[in-house]
């Protein structure tokens, strides 16, 4: 009945007038015998019942349907409330509405005390408030048997009936769409307790969000993005990759790949990338300061590392023979000041893993190295007093270096390698390279051999220089007396000197071998005067002039090294500076 859901949709000003036109149109008796949802009643009739009750006998004293038109004054409060609508659709409407007591159309007027909006009183059922398209004029009577829906729970609470708005300015609501001519086939009546159908009023429901996306683990970081660090005027350090090659067992630890003091008893490669900050002084090895108990390595303080003051580790990462020999190959494409060059840095006694790659950094940075550094890492015990067990370690361990060497000589495209031995390493390079003469390929040559302070029997030291010095384009021995780590071993030994000390008669003098006296710019940076190799500027020029130059003999290098003459033969000596 449209001129009545207009009274719902506005406001009726004049109550006793609406009520008079439902009791003389017979609807006030029809919506009172209506189901009220929320009341005690019986379970509503299934949709078989329902189609098969006959319909209910028209209301007492009702106008006949086809006579049934509104008074006057009806379409004259509707014209008052801003309505106004064509009398025939009208007419249609409350035939509509007559023949089907109950309808969307019905409404009850005891929701809200007889004043103010009509509410209706089904709610949920396809129809009013629901969404549904309300039945046109020229729908038949009785519908098609309605399908077979599951019953649901009754007594689920239905969806409000939505808001009306109200045009702004009084203007009249708009006037809905004219009937078609031509209505569309009847659908099935839903069931009472059936969902609203959706219709164009009603908003489609969201899409299911898209799952989220897999984030794939950080990878390593590329060439690109460690030029990007290096270039970052934020970032003040700079990266030096280091390739390295141990025996060590890997200890546990979550947070990277961690190498201890235990022996492992196996070959494993790897790269380390070390920070350097630009702040670094020649040739010294930033790093936090740490407070600890001598002896005991029992830390009381320590500082926080930062890569743009200390040396750090940026990133460690085991690798594959082939994986290695890749990564080689490709710096050694972009060298140019060491063309082609490569370098194996074996470190001495009292070095833990991470330090060893400090210190192959720091020689890598200082000399401006661009080719290829490599260090081999013995299980050493990183303690002074575990000189017995490093011992030990030094000869189970020359098995692992020959296979280290031979892959970096024979597999890694240097077309020059130069060898530095510091301390206990000297004894594991020596051994080493006395099998290795004869596996040197066609187009290799090894370049210097830099043995520093070595820690080996000066005898057996004597024997093996002679005959390394038959296939390296030259052999340096740096030398001091007041090497303390030194005189320690001697002293362990039976008070032998040993190869890389001084004693009072002289250096080791063996022919094909410059013997350098570095007493003069040896320093103490391990507490044991024993990395002056490595600590003292001076020092580090020279290591630089020779691998990069091969000039010799030494004083032709560098004007603070001056000749020695002896009984035994020439030596070189550096000349103390103030």
């Amino acid at each position: 009945m449209i001129w009545v859901a207009e009274g719902w949709r506005r406001p009726v000003r004049r109550t006793g007038l609406g009520l008079t036109i439902l009791a003389a149109c017979g609807l006030l008796a029809a919506c009172s015998e209506a189901p009220k949802v929320g009341k005690d009643r019986a379970e509503p009739p299934s949709q078989a019942q329902e189609s098969a009750q006959p319909p209910p006998p028209p209301v007492a004293n009702a106008p006949a349907a086809p006579e049934a038109a509104p008074p006057p004054e009806a379409k004259q409060q509707s014209e008052d409330m801003g309505g106004s609508r064509d009398s025939d659709s009208q007419t249609d409407a409350y035939k509509k509405d007559e023949a089907e007591p109950g309808s969307s159309s019905t409404f009850e007027h005891e929701a809200n005390g007889g004043s103010g909006p009509k509410i209706p009183s089904v709610i949920g059922e396809g129809r009013i408030g629901a969404g549904a398209p309300s039945p046109s004029a020229e729908e038949p009577k009785e519908s098609a048997p309605p399908t077979e829906v599951e019953p649901k729970a009754v007594g689920a609470a239905p969806p409000p009936p939505p808001e009306p708005s109200e045009p702004a300015g009084g203007a009249a609501p708009p006037e809905p769409p004219a009937a078609s001519a031509e209505a569309p086939a009847p659908k099935p009546r839903a069931s009472y307790a059936q969902p609203p159908a959706p219709s164009a009023a009603m908003p489609a429901p969201p899409p299911p969000p898209a799952p989220a996306a897999v984030v794939p683990p950080p990878a390593a970081p590329s060439a690109a993005a460690r030029a990007a660090i290096e270039s970052d005027p934020s970032k003040k350090f700079k990266v030096v990759p280091v390739f390295y090659g141990t025996d060590r067992a890997i200890e546990p630890d979550p947070a990277r790949l961690q190498f201890g003091s235990e022996r492992g008893h196996k070959l494993q490669l790897g790269r380390a990338l070390i920070s350097v900050p630009l702040s670094h002084k020649v040739p010294h090895i930033e790093r936090p300061t740490v407070y600890e108990i001598p002896y005991f390595k029992y830390k009381i303080y320590e500082e926080k590392e930062d890569p743009n003051k200390h040396f750090t580790l940026q990133e460690i990462k085991s690798l594959t023979e082939e994986q290695m020999l890749a990564l080689v190959k490709e710096q050694l494409a972009k060298s140019s000041t060491f063309k082609d060059h490569a370098f194996v840095f074996v470190h001495g006694f009292n070095t833990s893993f991470d330090c060893a790659l400090y210190r192959t950094a720091q020689i890598t940075y200082d000399l401006g190295f661009d080719g290829v550094p490599f260090v081999y890492s013995w299980p050493s015990g990183g303690k002074v007093a575990s000189y017995t067990y490093d011992r030990g370690s030094v000869e189970q361990a020359e098995p692992r270096l020959a296979e280290f060497l031979t892959m970096v000589i024979q597999k890694s495209g240097a077309k020059s390698i130069s060898l530095i031995a510091h301390s206990m390493g000297n004894e594991l390079l020596l051994r080493v390279l006395e099998r290795l003469k004869p596996k040197i390929p066609n187009g290799v040559v090894i370049s210097q051999v830099i043995l520093a302070a070595p820690d080996v029997d000066r005898d057996k030291f004597n024997i093996i220089a002679r005959e390394i010095s038959s296939f390296a384009r030259g052999v340096t021995l740096y030398a001091a007396s007041n090497d303390r780590a030194l005189g320690y071993s001697a002293r362990f030994w039976g008070g032998v000197p040993r190869a890389g000390d001084i004693p009072k008669d002289g250096p080791l003098i063996i022919p094909g071998v410059d013997t350098i006296d570095v007493t003069a710019v040896s320093t103490d940076a391990l507490g044991l005067n024993h990395s002056g190799y490595a600590e003292n500027p001076a020092l580090l020029d020279d290591v630089k002039a020779l691998v990069s130059l091969g000039i010799r003999p030494p004083d032709k290098r560098l004007k603070s090294i001056l000749a020695v003459e002896s009984a035994a033969g020439t030596f070189w000596r550096f000349q103390a500076t103030n």
